[in-house]
């Protein structure tokens, strides 16, 4: 869907390195302060309210402006799907809950962050949602790793590669149903990602798995020994 008279995104432009930068800036400011959180569990619900005001936001700015519709506005893209697991994370301190978060979800946001599949620019409020809810989910998966000490395991890396897989299988009955493209199971995005290095389809939908196999590897090996850092 094409928008006129509104800021259209362009990638790598001022306002997405700019985006990107102030988020990998506080993601960098939770690390180095890592040792000096306690006795935050409010501010873990307030977190978790603000990312669900924002997408239900989102949810109400789409249907008042008669953007809403089935085949794209149902929360099935893996980030979506990230999201309110990332709430129920920061609500529970569900110990399952984070194995998906931290893999599929950093997995997911930082493809997302790099190559956004995102029409709308700075300073319209689908940018502001668009970069909040997305390293949302990745300072919350750091937090939880860093602060409250939930290391990830190999046993959850697989974990969530079989849930992922579930997941694609249930999405892509709905894509059918719908006419949609959620998780991009039908065809990769218009404006341009990761996607477009892994092959036509369908055979990226392979290569899709690979490479989140070895990004969960990387951060599995990464971040469960975060404390050597």
């Amino acid at each position: 869907m094409k928008f006129t008279n509104e800021p259209s995104f362009v990638i790598f432009s001022t306002a997405h390195i700019a985006a990107v930068i102030v988020g990998f800036i506080i993601v960098y400011i939770l690390f180095v302060t890592r040792k000096k959180w306690d006795g935050i569990g409010a501010i873990e619900k307030i977190f978790a309210i603000s990312l669900l005001i924002m997408e239900l936001l989102y949810q109400t700015w789409m249907w008042k402006t008669d953007r809403w519709d089935v085949s794209y506005s149902l929360p099935l893209e893996l980030c979506s799907i990230s999201l309110i697991l990332t709430i129920g994370l920061l609500w529970t301190d569900n110990r399952h809950l984070h194995d998906f978060v931290f893999y599929a979800g950093i997995g997911g946001a930082l493809q997302a962050i790099i190559t956004p599949d995102l029409e709308l620019s700075f300073s319209h409020f689908r940018y502001f949602h668009f970069f909040y809810t997305h390293f949302g989910i990745i300072l919350t998966a750091c937090y939880f790793t860093w602060v409250k000490g939930y290391r990830p395991t190999f046993k959850g890396l697989l974990k969530t590669m079989l849930i992922l897989n579930l997941l694609a299988l249930i999405v892509f009955v709905v894509n059918q149903l719908v006419k949609g493209n959620y998780m991009f199971l039908r065809n990769k995005p218009d404006g341009g990602s990761l996607l477009d290095y892994l092959g036509p389809y369908p055979w990226y939908l392979l290569s899709m798995e690979f490479v989140a196999f070895c990004i969960f590897i990387f951060l599995w090996g990464i971040f469960r020994e975060d404390e050597e850092l």
